[in-house]
């Protein structure tokens, strides 16, 4: 299964003062320990890193990410998350920008995502997005 695991995620898996025990995080566990191959975007990426003050954690964070596979997006896949997003509009769901791209590249790369973001509950109403919650 390959599964494109989102910020919303992260930010609970990475947390460092305490241990999550957040239901994503245990699932993400699972994945890891199934062998699941697990992706990002840059721009999650970007997300999880700039909430990051600390030097030290910022380049360890940096560098576990080398252990998951980066999806490079092409200009086909910002044109599917603006097509995905009117679509959406139309039928009166709202979402940010970085949301539509991340669910039109899960769909366009055939990838579940994984998710605690409500927003990609309603955008999957109108939409193959798969996901895992």
């Amino acid at each position: 299964m390959k599964v494109i695991v989102d910020t919303s995620v992260w930010s609970h898996a990475l947390r460092r003062k305490q241990e999550s025990t957040h239901a994503a995080v245990d699932r993400l566990k699972e994945l890891l320990l199934a062998g699941e191959s697990i992706f990002y975007l840059g721009v999650i990426l970007t997300e999880i890193l700039q909430a990051v003050s600390s030097d030290t954690v910022f380049r360890q964070i940096e560098k576990q990410f080398d252990s998951f596979d980066l999806i490079e997006l092409s200009k086909n896949d910002y044109v599917c998350a603006a097509k995905l997003a009117t679509r959406c509009r139309r039928k009166g769901i709202h979402a940010g920008t970085i949301d539509f791209l991340i669910a039109s590249t899960s769909i366009e790369h055939d990838c579940w995502l994984h998710t605690v973001d409500t927003d990609f509950v309603h955008i999957a109403k109108i939409c193959p997005l798969k996901l895992l919650t």
